[in-house]
């Protein structure tokens, strides 16, 4: 039998997360959507496939993100023009009966689009996290001496892979990278600040299962329609790093990240091989995350002096799953571990703790 209650608590967390984190308009949207939801079209249709999904399946299928940057792309594309004024509005103005109709009706209007956002994963650039990435690409440039060779998983449209082509603000009015990229990352920094050494990035490479090409106008769309409704800032920086992209060019690598780390992801005389990932490894299975492990482990125990490597990452932290990110640095010859940083998940507060 469907059960629905599972659907709805969870697209009630969601609300709450998003009220918490800065999107008032997103947590009423799923506010809404908790007292909508039924076995009828459109509702029943889009979710059909989660209908006697566990709670743990469906926040690893993210779904309620995947309805989010569903209605999102309407908005943004003009395809709804009832939802964006809605979206538009003061949230404390906005009437739930008239949202919960705007969105149904959008749903049913568009069927299509609801469909194919709802048929994969969240795609997701959130370029403010290479504020906390940042000092950790500094960190094994400083301690190597090297430059580095920088591998991304899933990296979606491998905006992230541009990290040393955007400008820093750190404590104390100190600064690194570009000051004069169209992306300038300046959160609320906490703590002494990562070393800042120049840095040469000799390679850079990155897989998705699904990469997006953002020179393609409508997969840009996308990128951003996962951005939360009002968090405008956070939208501007997007389509900032998108613009970087389309200077920089190239696509990431459309493979299992598990297969690609165990193809790439090895020691390289002359440079310091750093693999790194963002808010992704609680998305593969199990299985795929334990291959993920093994081979990044793998080419930890053949690294050389010479040819070092380094896992950098920013993911939640399994004992506190509400709480801020974890910014783990592990290198190899020797596998030191260590954390470096608590960071909030879109970036905008970074507490340095190396």
């Amino acid at each position: 039998m469907s059960d629905l209650q599972t659907l709805k608590g969870v697209f009630r967390w969601q609300a709450a997360f998003c009220r918490k984190s800065g999107s008032p308009i997103s947590a009423l949207v799923m506010e809404r959507l908790s007292d909508d939801i039924n076995a009828a079209p459109p509702y029943g249709l889009l979710l059909a496939p989660w209908l006697d999904s566990s709670s743990e399946a469906v926040f690893a299928d993210a779904v309620a993100m995947r309805m989010l940057g569903a209605f999102h792309s309407l908005v943004l594309s003009h395809q709804a023009q009832t939802l964006a004024s809605i979206y538009a509005s003061d949230p404390e103005a906005i009437d739930p009966r008239e949202l919960s109709a705007a969105l149904t009706r959008a749903a049913s209007d568009h069927m299509e689009v609801m469909a194919s956002f709802l048929a994969s994963p969240p795609q997701t650039n959130e370029v403010a996290r290479c504020l906390a990435l940042v000092g950790g690409f500094l960190t094994v440039a400083q301690e190597t001496r090297l430059p580095l060779r920088c591998l991304e998983l899933g990296a979606s449209a491998g905006l992230n892979m541009n990290w040393d082509r955007f400008g820093y603000a750190f404590g104390g009015g100190a600064r690194w990278g570009d000051g004069r990229s169209p992306v300038q990352l300046c959160g609320d920094w906490d703590g002494a600040n990562p070393p800042l050494p120049s840095v040469h990035v000799a390679e850079r490479a990155a897989c998705d299962q699904n990469p997006i090409d953002v020179t393609d106008m409508s997969e840009a769309l996308k990128l951003q329609s996962f951005v939360w409704v009002g968090q405008s800032l956070r939208l501007e920086r997007i389509r900032a790093a998108i613009a970087v992209k389309r200077e920089t060019g190239g696509v990431p690598d459309r493979a299992d990240a598990a297969d690609w780390a165990q193809a790439h992801v090895h020691p390289k005389a002359g440079v310091a091989t750093v693999v790194y990932h963002s808010v992704f490894l609680q998305y593969p299975p199990e299985p795929i995350q334990r291959r993920i492990v093994a081979a990044i482990e793998a080419a930890g125990a053949a690294a050389t002096p010479d040819a070092p490597v380094a896992w950098l990452s920013m993911e939640i932290d399994p004992k506190a799953t509400a709480g801020p990110m974890e910014v783990l640095l592990t290198q190899w010859p020797g596998g030191a571990r260590r954390l470096l940083a608590h960071a909030h998940p879109h970036g905008a507060t970074v507490r340095w703790r190396a």
